[in-house]
């Protein structure tokens, strides 16, 4: 399962900053949820899986670009709120 891939999870500590526009922190929030959910998704289909499918070969592909749009989404906060760094 992709568990063996460090994960830039949501909430790595990075919060919002309190004087941040509350519109980007509810932008921010409403996204993190929404790809928490499609990436706990992914690693479930993953890993009920055969080892060897091409399906379990583009689950894990979905794994890994959630984790890709997740990464993206910490770098457009960061660009979007310096304070949040």
């Amino acid at each position: 399962m992709s568990s063996r891939t460090p994960l830039p999870f949501p909430h790595d500590g990075a919060a919002t900053a309190p004087d941040d526009p509350p519109e980007h922190r509810a932008l921010f929030h409403r996204l993190n949820n929404q790809l928490g959910v499609v990436l706990a998704n992914a690693e479930l289909l993953e890993s009920r899986l055969d080892e060897q499918g091409a399906d379990r070969a583009r689950a894990a592909q979905i794994v890994a670009g959630v984790i890709d749009a997740i990464s993206t989404a910490q770098e457009i906060k960061a660009l979007v709120t310096p304070s949040a760094q």
